[in-house]
């Protein structure tokens, strides 16, 4: 069985999505995100945005292989929001993204079980109206070669049709190469017995 090397996050920002229950209103959004800053950012956006609101419930995760995730209830009952939020994340299993429902009170509270069923259905709905992608777990590598061999390794980057993310062309070459997980050992054995040539991983 081949390693799972792709995954699925989501492109661009969901439009505003509105759920409605008992008067209280729940507006949910879905962004790709990559780090804490990110999730930082968005909030405190949403926070001028939504400035009369009474809670930001969310919940993240981040990364492929190290998994960083958090779901924050902002005020509601325990596990009553972030949770219901993050099953959404799992159950479509997705990464890189945060999911935020910001709830106005409408007077009459909806109890626990009202406000799982809320926050699960607008973190649903924020994601159904997001475009879904599936992306590659890359492996970067750093090949270093002298000038007078840069034909060699021109040639097996483009025979392998390989991403060059970053490269310095001088007496003293660099290339920063992007390889899916799965190819990997296999790229980094070819440059590995290429004469002179030395590669190593980022």
């Amino acid at each position: 069985m081949t390693e799972k090397d792709t995954y699925k996050t989501i492109d661009i920002p969901s439009e505003e999505i509105l759920f409605k229950d008992k008067n209280s209103k729940f507006f949910g959004y879905a962004f790709p995100v990559l780090n804490e800053e990110d999730v930082k950012n968005h909030l405190a956006e949403l926070k001028k945005t939504h400035h009369a609101a009474r809670h930001w419930c969310y919940a993240y995760q981040i990364g492929t292989e190290t998994i960083l995730f958090r779901a924050n209830d902002d005020g509601e009952p325990n596990n009553s929001a972030g949770m219901p939020i993050y099953g959404q994340i799992q159950s479509f299993e997705l990464t890189n993204v945060l999911i935020v429902v910001v709830r106005y009170f409408g007077g009459v509270k909806l109890g626990v079980g009202g406000l799982i069923n809320a926050y699960k259905t607008s973190a649903q709905l924020a994601i159904e109206n997001s475009v879904i992608i599936e992306k590659t777990i890359n492996i970067e590598y750093l090949i270093t070669f002298d000038y007078k061999n840069m034909n060699k390794v021109m040639r097996l980057i483009k025979k392998k049709n390989l991403n060059i993310v970053n490269q310095k062309l001088e007496l003293n070459c660099q290339i920063t190469i992007s390889v899916r997980k799965s190819e990997a050992d296999l790229i980094y054995n070819l440059f590995s017995n290429l004469f002179k040539v030395t590669i190593s991983a980022i």
